[in-house]
């Protein structure tokens, strides 16, 4: 595999789970790289210095090498070109790619806008539809739990970058004020990426009172 010439800089706050996504990748690729956390709740995401490296004010954010990049999915599907020659994380055959494809329109979208929505009303106080939301993430997880049902994986026999882009909301979705009790495919699918070499996990926040 392609090595960076040296460690890749994360741009990342703690309970940000876009930026997880991708520490969670560079770790499950084995690839060396940096923290720089941005104090989201202080505005640091809105300093000149960081909108120059992404006008949005969001973050993941990274800098490899040369490249300095935002967006978490466009950061995934970034490193798996650049780094997995194998084409694991994101298969060359186009109907398997278009299907990793509609993982990642999942995840930039309803679970988004439901599932980590939801934990924003719980753990930030944003003034969100919390029921709107509530209703959007179960629908994905229903979704979830079918295409999960007699398989690993969402994306034919083996992890891709939909399991990426869709574990850490999922997995912190009780903080939210979502229980995943209904789903035991997806909690068994959790488990699984839980279990991979290289696996770190996002810093938790309190779970709500039922």
């Amino acid at each position: 595999m392609t090595r960076p010439a040296a460690p890749i800089r994360l741009y990342h706050f703690p309970l940000s789970g876009h930026a997880h996504r991708v520490e969670l990748f560079l770790s499950l690729l084995g690839l060396p790289f940096e923290r720089v956390t941005v104090n989201l709740l202080a505005g640091e995401q809105k300093t000149p210095a960081f909108l120059a490296k992404n006008a949005f004010g969001q973050v993941p954010v990274i800098e490899d090498g040369g490249v300095t990049l935002a967006d978490s999915n466009a950061i995934l599907v970034y490193l798996a070109g650049r780094y997995d020659a194998d084409h694991r994380w994101l298969p060359v055959d186009p109907e398997r790619a278009a299907h990793v494809q509609r993982w990642l329109s999942a995840a930039a979208g309803p679970m988004a806008y439901g599932a980590a929505a939801a934990r924003l009303v719980h753990v930030f106080g944003m003034p969100l539809d919390h029921a709107r939301a509530k209703a959007a993430a179960e629908q994905v997880f229903g979704v979830m739990e079918g295409s999960l049902a007699g398989r690993n994986w969402l994306v034919g026999d083996a992890i891709t970058l939909a399991d990426v882009a869709m574990y850490t909301y999922t997995a912190h979705a009780p903080e939210g004020a979502i229980p995943l009790d209904a789903y035991p495919n997806v909690r068994a699918w959790l488990a699984r990426v839980e279990s991979l070499p290289g696996f770190v996990p996002m810093q938790r926040s309190a779970v709500p009172a039922a």
